[in-house]
């Protein structure tokens, strides 16, 4: 199926991800309208994909998208956002980071149809798992054909997920901190990587593909009594690592919440 037209307001890295994802074959949109703020990625996608233009300001995305993806920084998201004229009922799905629903309204408009979500750089490959709030099936298609869609029932279920996200450079830390380990202690160059990341990566299917099962089962099951994956949970257990990454998404979750 393919989507409506689809616009975007701001071009950086999360913009590049998403429209490489929604044209990959097949694709999902069949016009994109990227905004020229970012000429190097707006140039670079546009010479790569026929069904990419480049629209002349911000309000020329805007008139010719039937979605519009927000895609600004924070930072600058309400003086781009408030010169906008946008129409009622228009679909608009922001991706802006930590920025208050009440305050993407007052901004925009209250008449248009908005949904926050967090998509990763994953959406490149289609392989993004995406939150969005409000539930809203055309933009849980949208972010379905870029990987998978978690749909929130509630801003409190959408915060969780957004502090969540938080532990992606936590875990490539603790596989580089696994193969600077290994290198120390006389492994060539290059081969823990070769190791370790296919490792973690056959992880993650497992829990992916058996979810039926508890974490903590696979958890168990992984840890052979008296075993060597037994003895490094205990150790990171005891050493205080489950307190910290239980902590640092407290930490994380007041500051979503903060605003």
């Amino acid at each position: 199926m393919v989507a409506k037209t689809i616009g975007f307001i701001g071009t950086g890295t999360i913009t590049d991800a998403m429209v490489r994802g929604l044209l990959a074959e097949p694709a999902f949109a069949s016009q994109v309208t990227i905004s020229p703020r970012n000429a190097e990625i707006a140039q670079r996608l546009a010479g790569e994909f026929a069904e990419v233009s480049i629209a002349t300001d911000n309000q020329g995305v805007v008139d010719a998208s039937d979605i519009v993806i927000l895609a600004v920084r924070p930072q600058i998201a309400e003086d781009v956002l408030r010169r906008l004229s946008f129409r009622d009922g228009q679909s608009v799905v922001s991706v802006i980071a930590a920025t208050d629903r009440k305050a993407l309204l007052e901004w925009i408009g209250k008449d248009i149809h908005l949904v926050q979500s967090i998509p990763l750089p994953f959406v490149a490959d289609r392989e993004g798992v995406t939150a969005i709030f409000p539930p809203d099936a055309e933009t849980a298609a949208l972010f379905a054909a870029l990987g998978t869609a978690i749909e929130c029932e509630t801003k409190e279920e959408y915060d969780l997920l957004a502090a969540a996200s938080s532990l992606m450079s936590t875990v490539f830390g603790i596989m580089d901190t696994a193969v600077d380990w290994l290198e120390k202690r006389g492994l060539a160059k290059g081969k823990g990587r070769a190791y370790i990341a296919p490792l973690f990566a056959s992880l993650s299917q497992t829990a992916v593909r058996a979810h039926d099962v508890p974490l903590g089962e696979l958890s168990r099951e992984f840890a052979t009594k008296g075993g060597l994956n037994e003895q490094v949970l205990t150790d990171f257990q005891g050493g205080g690592g489950r307190d910290a990454i239980t902590s640092a998404l407290d930490r994380v979750m007041a500051r979503i919440q903060n605003g």
